[in-house]
């Protein structure tokens, strides 16, 4: 059982649904750790999903997640579900929730990922196949700047109050589920999961680095990642060399993981 779910659970069942929506730090009820203009609140992400075959990784939960995650949290302890379920029930009902999950899954399926895992999309790893992916974040709890979702600055491998997360979270996720495939979204989650490369908790060869982040504010780097779109009127901020360079790299990891992978019985 989590000891922060054991913590924070009176907290959250005494809290209404309207007063998570309005703050998921519960006005700072929540919190865990701050440094300067940095707050790591408490959100129940710490489920690990041991049979997983996949691991897709964010850099931190943002405050929507983190709102989907208390609410379905607070809806299973309500309903007399014990921790274990509660943990994983809200895990995968707000990973990667809101309209980044649609993006996700069409990068994912674009590079072969379901063939990989033997099922027809990685939509239904959100329902259907669910014990074949574990979805993480670098930093496993919210991280706020100035009451805003963290974005990777400042470094978190330099920071000490989120190094820690990663000692404590990432680290031990890495030793557990090595043989899975990592999937980082944008370069500030890869940065964590290489961190797990050099210190020897993963090999590169399963880590399915350079995809762009399925954010709203990257669809034009989607949209090329998913040959939807040519170079041909691209604007400024979209890199297609590296773009090019990830998905090609990408494709050859896929090619062999495809080719190694076993069957998953009655998924095709």
């Amino acid at each position: 059982m989590s000891d922060f779910l054991a913590r924070f659970a009176p907290v959250i069942t005494a809290a209404s649904e309207a007063e998570i929506r309005e703050d998921p730090t519960l006005s700072g009820r929540l919190v865990i750790g701050s440094a300067g203009d940095l707050t790591v609140s408490y959100a129940p992400f710490e489920h690990v999903v041991p049979t997983a075959r996949i691991v897709i990784v964010g850099i931190t939960p943002g405050a929507e997640q983190a709102r989907n995650a208390l609410l379905e949290v607070r809806r299973a302890l309500v309903a007399g579900a014990s921790h274990p379920d509660a943990l994983a029930r809200a895990k995968v009902f707000a990973s990667f929730s809101g309209p980044m999950r649609n993006a996700l899954i069409a990068m994912l399926d674009h590079i072969g990922v379901h063939r990989s895992l033997g099922i027809s999309s990685t939509g239904s790893l959100w329902s259907t196949h669910a014990q074949l992916v574990h979805f993480t974040s670098a930093l496993r709890f919210p991280v706020f700047r100035a009451g805003e979702n963290y974005r990777g600055n400042p470094s978190m491998l330099r920071t000490p109050l989120l190094r820690a997360q990663l000692d404590e979270g990432l680290a031990q996720e890495a030793s557990v589920l090595a043989h899975a495939i990592w999937v980082p979204c944008g370069p500030k989650a890869a940065d964590a999961v290489n961190e797990m490369v050099r210190r020897g908790h993963l090999v590169p060869e399963r880590v399915l680095d350079g995809m762009p982040h399925p954010s709203g504010a990257n669809a034009e780097r989607i949209a090329y990642f998913l040959g939807r779109s040519s170079r041909d009127g691209l604007s400024v901020k979209t890199d297609p060399v590296r773009i090019d360079a990830a998905r090609e790299t990408i494709t050859a990891r896929m090619a062999r993981l495809v080719y190694e992978a076993p069957e998953v019985p009655g998924s095709a």
